[in-house]
């Protein structure tokens, strides 16, 4: 149910455990929840999507307050924080799950992605072709309740540390005037 005053964003960026991570420590972000979209199956569950059959991806669902956060900013960040240009992966994670995609929730929000695919490819920030999907808004299935809050709950679990840290450590390099407790 849509919060009076907000809006939402739906963004695959590979494991949904770091797109919720890096979300998670942004103001204006009220609340982050991982589940799976796009997909041809009703309540699939990680093994499902995992296995590849039911033509889900790993996504996170982000609620925020566009008078704090705008979609732009939080375009700026899902393109700094993982790799828009790999196809059906994000580094070690590999499979149609993990492809780049952002259900876009309105036109306006189709149109702000297209505009920053364009500005991205035409400064030449990545080498390769960006190849994240726009697709219309779907159903978010919520993912299970212990893929909730993993990096907070885990935060010495080998993928954490490992994936996980050091994207969050870009994210303060990069954005840390957006966090909810500034960088020092």
């Amino acid at each position: 149910m849509p919060e009076s005053g907000t809006e939402l964003a739906v963004f695959g960026g590979g494991c949904f455990w770091c797109v919720e991570a890096v979300y998670q420590q942004l103001a204006g972000v009220l609340y982050v929840e991982p589940g799976y979209a796009g997909g041809h199956m009703d309540a699939p569950d990680y093994e499902t999507v995992c296995a590849g059959a039911s033509g889900h991806i790993e996504v996170a669902s982000i609620r925020f307050d566009p008078y704090q956060l705008n979609y732009e900013q939080l375009l700026d960040v899902f393109f700094a924080t993982h790799n828009p240009t790999s196809l059906d992966r994000q580094g070690a994670d590999v499979g149609p799950q993990y492809r780049s995609a952002i259900f876009c929730q309105n036109a306006r929000q189709e149109a702000q992605a297209r505009d920053k695919i364009a500005q991205l490819e035409a400064a030449g920030v990545f080498t390769d072709p960006i190849v994240t999907e726009l697709r219309p808004g779907s159903k978010v299935w919520p993912a299970e309740t212990y893929h909730r809050d993993y990096y907070a709950r885990h935060p010495q679990q080998g993928y954490c540390r490992q994936v996980i840290a050091p994207k969050l450590s870009k994210l303060q390099a990069k954005f840390g005037g957006l966090l909810r407790t500034p960088a020092l």
